[in-house]
Parts: structure tokens; C-alpha cells; sequence
């Protein structure tokens, strides 16, 4: 069944539905937690999962689950950060926070370019960054972005574009820093399916 035969299902009662909902988007979620705080992804994930059992009326199936999903993921995150007294809004930095909130989240990969991109992204905009990884990660379209972030589309595009510049000077800086390495725009998007596809192995270890 894909996802809206089993909203559908369990808005009609059928709690088995919702289940596989969540197991089925469980890895994703906590992926998209994993590189913004420090610590607490579990407790952000279940708060995520529980809003949207609470919420699953109001999915209306203008955008797919996932999306709907991510947004209250996104939701979630800045209250995290609320909860701990952080006036943190989107042009905030995720470094910033981490450094406020914990110590940092471990890199997905061990691999220089992997830890490199991630270190990098830490040091955008905290919108840019979710923008991004759910780009390159998640693969969503610039439509599906734009439901994430609540902006519209053509806001989210321009976002992307500035958000991938960002990127590049972040990366650049490291590198003039003598911590990174020079990366061209071809690099970027090598490296990050390389870490989509660690990422997916790792949520298929975990089934």
C-alpha cells in the first residue's frame, strides 16, 4: 500500500495503517534530526510521530505524507529549541545552536569529504540547511520543499539557489581555513548522493 491508502486507512480506524507509517518513515525523520541537535533526536522523532497521529485528520493529501511530515518535523525542531530557551529563527545557524544546546551530532559517514559536507552545512541558515538536505537527501522537489518550509514555491527556489551558494562559500572557507578542501559544485552533489546512498543502507540495516 503506498502512503495515502494507508492514511486513508487509518483515519478509518485501522491502527496497523498508522503503524507502518511510522515504521516506514521512522529512519527519515530521524535523519532529519540527527545533524541539528546535539542530543534528544529519539524524543524529537516520537514528538514528531505523535503530533501527527494527533494531527492526521488535517492531512488533506495536498502534498505527499512525507512532506506533511517533514513539516511538522521542522515544527518540532525550533519548539526543541524554544523548550530551552533559544530564540532561534530560521537565518539561525545549526552550529550556533549546537553549540548552545550539546555537543555536536556524529557525521553520518567517517569519510573526510562526508564529515567536511556536514560541518559545512551546520554553518548555513538553519532553513538553508533543512532546504538542502531534504534536496539532496530526501530528494524531495522544490514544490515539496516549499510546503516544508511554509513559503511559496518560488520562494523556495530562490532559497535553494542562495542556500546551495552558501554551501559552496562554507566549503571554501574551511578550506582557506586549512580544515576543508576545495569543492566545486560537481563535488557537492557527488558527495551528497554518496551519503544519500549510506544514509539508505543504513535505514535498510535497520528494518
Amino acid at each position: 500500500m503506498d502512503d495515502a491508502a494507508l492514511v486513508h486507512a487509518w483515519r478509518s480506524g485501522d491502527a496497523s495503517a498508522g503503524e507502518r507509517l511510522v515504521e516506514r518513515h521512522f529512519s527519515a525523520v530521524y535523519g532529519f534530526f540527527r545533524h541539528k541537535i546535539g542530543s534528544d533526536v529519539e524524543d524529537l522523532v516520537q514528538r514528531t510521530f505523535l503530533r501527527c497521529v494527533e494531527a492526521r485528520d488535517a492531512f488533506r493529501g495536498e502534498s505527499s505524507f512525507r512532506t506533511y511530515l517533514f513539516a511538522i518535523a521542522r515544527n518540532e525542531l525550533f519548539g526543541h529549541y524554544r523548550r530551552r530557551g533559544l530564540d532561534v529563527d530560521p537565518d539561525a545557524t545549526a552550529s550556533g545552536v549546537l553549540d548552545a544546546v550539546a555537543g555536536p551530532a556524529s557525521a553520518i559517514d567517517a569519510r573526510r569529504e562526508h564529515r567536511l559536507l556536514v560541518r559545512a552545512l551546520r554553518g548555513l541558515a538553519l532553513d538553508d540547511q533543512i532546504a538542502l538536505e531534504l534536496m539532496y537527501f530526501e530528494e524531495l522537489t522544490g514544490p515539496e520543499i516549499a510546503v516544508v518550509l511554509g513559503v511559496p514555491e518560488g520562494t523556495a527556489r530562490t532559497r535553494l539557489r542562495r542556500a546551495r551558494l552558501a554551501l559552496e562559500r562554507s566549503l571554501a572557507e574551511l578550506d582557506a581555513s586549512g580544515e576543508g578542501m576545495r569543492a566545486t559544485t560537481d563535488d557537492i552533489e557527488r558527495w551528497a548522493g554518496a551519503m544519500r546512498e549510506a544514509m539508505r543502507a543504513e535505514r535498510a540495516a535497520r528494518r
